[in-house]
């Protein structure tokens, strides 16, 4: 793990072509032990979660090169490796499993981050008809002590076509369904990093479930 945070903070302080291809073995080898790291995940993952398909860390982690075109920021490079973990990979429409490592700045989770339309229509519909189901998933002390909240933006009010008056319009204004556990330097160079991360995830499989179970019948029509 200490290959990968020197590489990515000495990347955050040199965020240029000329730089990296000066590195590129450097970057070569901190992404080689990431992918190694990914695919023990995967391994661990199947062995709760039935529903992850994906073979291989290749499927599920994300490119470090960034698309700048359409962006105010025009840095080159990702200073973050990440993977996510799910039915389909990295650009799956399901709930799955991120892991993030980024100096001073990881974290695991996962659920569904930024959906399309009608995948975030199908869930808030859902639980529209019937907040219980989600609260008493969020509600767990399990799940309590490592997720406190849901993470991620919200609308300022009611999305259209819902009752701004809801019982639930706190869970229906967001923008995702996601939850996240921070990860300190210390934890991701610890021997129990690899154990840490995948209690957060056992505990974080309810949520998943719940939102795959939507997604699978929102498909299916």
């Amino acid at each position: 793990m200490q290959t990968i945070l020197t590489f990515l903070t000495e990347l955050n302080q040199n965020n240029n072509r000329e730089w990296f291809a000066e590195h590129k073995k450097q970057y070569e080898d901190a992404r080689a032990h990431f992918m190694q790291i990914v695919d023990i995940l995967i391994l661990k993952i199947k062995q709760f979660d039935s529903s992850v398909d994906v073979g291989s860390a290749k499927e599920c982690v994300f490119r470090i090169y960034k698309d700048t075109r359409f962006s105010k920021d025009k840095l080159p490079y990702k200073t973050n490796m990440g993977a996510y973990i799910s039915k389909g990979g990295r650009k799956s429409p399901y709930a799955g499993y991120y892991v993030h490592i980024e100096n001073d700045m990881s974290f695991a989770g996962g659920g569904i981050y930024c959906p399309d339309k009608d995948v975030l229509k199908s869930v808030r519909e859902d639980i529209a008809d019937d907040p219980s189901a989600m609260r008493e998933i969020l509600a767990k002390p399990e799940f309590q002590q490592i997720f406190p909240n849901l993470y991620g933006e919200t609308l300022k009010t009611a999305p259209r076509g819902f009752d701004k008056n809801h019982p639930a319009v706190d869970l229906l204004r967001y923008k995702s369904y996601t939850v996240v556990q921070n990860l300190s330097n210390d934890s991701l160079l610890s021997g129990n990093f690899l154990e840490t991360v995948l209690d957060v995830f056992q505990t974080q499989k309810p949520l998943n479930d719940y939102l795959n179970d939507i997604i699978e019948k929102s498909r299916s029509k």
